[in-house]
């Protein structure tokens, strides 16, 4: 998944990070990690959890907003989702800098995931299923991601 320039981060975003700092950064010198066997299990585990706990449910059913970010508890929508996926990754000693939320589209509808980087390319876990794959093999239309480099940035992400 390559960048190309800055983008602007979803309004939401900006909100919860101004709120929960730690939970949006995106700071580390780790660029990618290598994803071993324990490693993967990680990932799986965290991703089949956190599917299983939080019930699928738009901000606007939970808050009366149309974009609230949240960490959540029991319900939320696939920011939140993506958020606490994240958080408990970094909780198993994750870096932050290869945990990085993600904007796309899919048939015009927003979504967001998080992408993370490893050694085995970037791979996407995702609340719409419990497979983990590669970015370039889901159905998505990439938009932007945290940025690596500068806590609280997007950047675009390349064709």
């Amino acid at each position: 998944m390559s960048t190309v320039g800055y983008a602007f981060a979803p309004p939401a975003a900006n909100a919860f990070c101004a709120r929960q700092p730690g939970l949006c950064s995106s700071a580390g010198k780790t660029k990618v990690m290598a994803l071993t066997e324990a490693r993967m299990s990680d990932l799986k585990k965290v991703n089949a959890s956190v599917n299983q706990r939080i019930r699928q449910r738009e901000d606007i059913a939970t808050t009366g907003r149309d974009d609230d970010w949240r960490l959540p508890t029991s319900v939320g929508d696939c920011e939140d989702i993506a958020i606490l996926k994240k958080n408990e990754l970094r909780k198993l000693g994750w870096p932050a800098s290869t945990l990085l939320l993600t904007v796309a589209t899919y048939g015009g509808t927003g979504h967001t995931v998080l992408t993370v980087r490893t050694d085995s390319g970037d791979l996407i876990l995702d609340n719409r299923t419990g497979a983990i794959r590669n970015w370039k093999s889901t159905p998505y239309r990439y938009f932007a991601r945290q940025s690596q480099s500068e806590s609280g940035r997007w950047t675009r992400i390349g064709a």
